[in-house]
């Protein structure tokens, strides 16, 4: 049996979603594993909705499996948001296809520009412009301007940069990328169109308490206590705090003296919308830096990040998915986590400490809702075969 891999955030998933599936299947007969992440997501944020409920939405809706890609790797850049993805699907040992949409319409191009990353004169322009205090996202469309400027505008879309990663990371995996052309939408557009919208706009509709429910499949669950990030702020303020600057040294994606402009702003400010924007600049984003923080309140560190990916943990799966597992139970070749109590205690030490802030990011993850839960979610969960 082989495999079709789509790697997402389904944050909350939505229409769009579910025509990404749909095509999918239309182009494969594979069952559809999603690696998605867990409790925090990409962006430095907080998911609206909690792992296993996104989960299981998605496999109502088109998915057949959902393993987790932990935190450490799911809070993280582009680079390693895709390159771990990437790793977990080439660890099924079975995976035939990662699927993946954008919005541009001339797949060619995307491969094109991915084989770029591998020419030294590129690099060499790449590496010019960050020393000069351009982040890595400008300092690569810098070097498109430079070499190829008919490409310079692929790099200028978020769908389209996250692409390129995974063009990247696939490299040498036997794995075929297959690109589906995004419908709707733009990426973080406010519009609604014939019943799409983004992730992004979604997620304001639902913090906000209006109405979406023409914008998410029918059979969606009512997202009743959506998590917010602001609801953690004074926790996130207490931990940072009370950091030295050797530990936010030790963060990841810290680098040449960012440090200590982290440590002066948290010191002369009292609000974290505050304490980002003083540390703003064009090298470091705001979306860098919200993963800063995000790492810090869940005391991640650099040595985290440049662990392997160590385990594939199971979200949700239906009957598909489980003849699926049958087959990454032989060709596979991670430790399968089904149940978080017996297979923690298979891990070794380094493995324990990723799944660690698994368990972390999902306990603080219930403070930032209405309704607080007990700690160890993760352990309690009743995990079973769904039906479609």
């Amino acid at each position: 049996m082989k495999a079709n891999v789509v790697i997402c955030e389904y944050n909350p998933f939505h229409n769009g979603h579910r025509y990404q599936l749909q095509k999918v299947k239309e182009k494969s007969p594979n069952p559809v594993a999603a690696v998605m992440s867990g409790s925090f997501t990409q962006r430095g944020d907080i998911a609206v909705a909690d792992k296993f409920t996104r989960a299981e939405t998605a496999v109502k809706n088109g998915a057949d499996l959902v393993i987790e890609l932990p935190t450490v790797y799911a809070c993280s850049s582009a680079q390693n948001f895709a390159s771990a993805g990437v790793s977990i699907a080439k660890a099924l040992g079975c995976c035939e296809n990662l699927f993946f949409s954008t919005e541009e319409s001339e797949p060619g191009l995307l491969i094109k520009s991915a084989e770029l990353f591998e020419d030294k004169k590129f690099n060499s322009l790449v590496k010019s412009a960050m020393d000069d205090g351009m982040y890595y996202p400008r300092a690569v469309e810098y070097a498109f301007r430079e070499t190829t400027p008919e490409l310079a505008e692929i790099v200028t879309k978020p769908n389209n940069i996250l692409a390129l990663e995974y063009l990247k990371s696939l490299d040498g995996t036997g794995i075929k990328p297959i690109i589906i052309k995004r419908e709707g939408v733009s990426h973080d557009s406010a519009e609604i169109k014939n019943g799409f919208s983004s992730a992004s706009n979604i997620r304001k509709l639902i913090l906000n308490g209006r109405d979406y429910g023409d914008l998410v499949p029918e059979n969606s669950p009512r997202i009743n206590h959506p998590a917010d990030i602001k609801n953690l702020e004074k926790a996130i303020l207490y931990r940072l705090r009370t950091m030295s600057v050797s530990e936010i040294e030790n963060l990841p994606d810290v680098s040449e003296g960012l440090h200590n402009r982290i440590y002066a702003s948290i010191r002369n400010h009292n609000s974290l919308e505050e304490i980002i924007s003083s540390i703003k600049t064009k090298r470091y984003t705001h979306a860098r830096i919200r993963r800063i923080i995000i790492s810090a309140l869940l005391n991640i560190t650099k040595d985290d990040l440049a662990q392997p990916v160590p385990y594939l943990r199971v979200l949700a799966f239906n009957e598909r998915g489980a003849e699926l597992l049958g087959e990454i139970k032989k060709s596979g070749t991670l430790p399968i986590i089904t149940n978080a109590a017996d297979g923690y205690k298979k891990l070794d030490d380094k493995a324990k400490r990723i799944f660690d802030i698994d368990l972390r990011a999902s306990d603080i993850y219930s403070l930032a809702t209405g309704e607080i839960k007990k700690c160890g979610e993760d352990f309690t969960y009743p995990l079973s075969l769904l039906k479609e």
